[in-house]
């Protein structure tokens, strides 16, 4: 039979998986309890975290777990190993969809390539050459694009020069308009 999770360590288990800051209306309403047991609860992860290489970060609205302080240069050695890598390409092709389909999500990045794309992504971010912006269509999602530093990289000054830009660019945004179209005239279910 299975253990139950104490609220500090379900507390912990919703921060991580978020990946993001939860609101603490999200966790109250998460973890189903009330404002004030919140209080305490995020007390008592913050002094368990202070032995695990983790810390709690908390503003007025929002909670994030990160690493400590004291993991910073731990953290800086894992990231510069990350960034002395070369690209590959895997990450050639991800910043080669994401550099002619600009505000693609991560599922049109993986569609396009016909892999997860996750890891090539990931690794772009934290190279800075691509960013990731929320989706205005589904809050859900995010939309990367290039920053200034892959144009620099790339020796660009915008992504009108890359090659044969205009033209696949057209192409895409056909591709786009035919598939929204397609899906547009898909009847609603009435399950």
């Amino acid at each position: 039979m299975r253990e139950m999770l104490t609220p500090p360590a379900a507390a912990l288990a919703l921060l991580f998986a978020a990946g993001e800051p939860l609101t603490k209306k999200e966790l109250v309403e998460l973890l189903d309890i009330s404002p004030k047991d919140l209080t305490s609860i995020l007390s008592a992860l913050r002094h368990s975290l202070t032995i695990g290489g983790l810390a709690l970060v908390e503003t007025g609205e929002e909670v994030e777990i990160r690493t400590s302080p004291e993991a910073a240069e731990l953290v800086k050695k894992l990231y510069e190993a990350e960034r002395a890598r070369d690209l590959g390409k895997a990450g050639l092709e991800t910043l080669a969809v994401i550099a002619y389909r600009p505000e693609v999500t991560r599922g049109q990045i993986d569609w396009v390539r016909g892999v997860n794309s996750s890891t090539s992504v990931r690794t772009l971010l934290v190279r800075g050459l691509i960013e990731g912006r929320e989706d205005p269509k589904d809050r859900r999602r995010i939309c990367y694009s290039l920053t200034t530093e892959a144009l620099a990289h790339l020796g660009l000054s915008s992504v009108d020069e890359l090659p044969r830009y205009t033209e696949l660019a057209a192409q895409v945004r056909t591709s786009d308009v035919q598939d929204s179209e397609r899906t547009s005239d898909v009847p609603e279910s009435n399950i």
